[in-house]
């Protein structure tokens, strides 16, 4: 896992945590692809390497692209957190929901939306 920014200043209440700027991200996993991630800020722990993206957040793995507002990152969890207006796009479908949730190991995805009311948006594309 690597992680660049444009700016770092560390927290004054906690050295351990470190808000970034212009946030470019780079996760290897292991028998895979490369993810990508890029936000217009973070905010990274140095101690467990979890880091919180937000805004303009945007997931690159293989032909998908996933845009959201927020995005949660964590090593020792083995899950990526994608939420608020997460678009998914590939080159077949169009996926609108509130949450989705990746699973770096397995690979396993849950997507989901916040209010039992309201169904996650489905469209093809071909």
């Amino acid at each position: 896992y690597t992680i660049n920014a444009t700016k770092g200043e560390i927290d004054i209440s906690n050295n351990d945590i470190i808000f970034l700027t212009d946030v470019i991200a780079l996760i290897k996993l292991k028998n895979s692809e490369n993810i990508k991630i890029t936000s217009d800020f973070g905010k990274y722990n140095i101690k467990n390497y979890d880091t919180i993206f937000s805004k303009n957040v945007l997931v690159e793995y293989l032909d998908n692209n996933i845009k959201s507002e927020y995005l949660d990152f964590s090593i020792l969890r083995d899950t990526m957190i994608i939420s608020k207006n997460v678009i998914y796009k590939n080159i077949n479908n169009i996926l609108k929901s509130d949450v989705m949730e990746m699973n770096l190991t397995s690979k396993n995805v849950k997507i989901f939306m916040h209010s039992k009311n309201k169904k996650v948006n489905v469209q093809s594309l071909k």
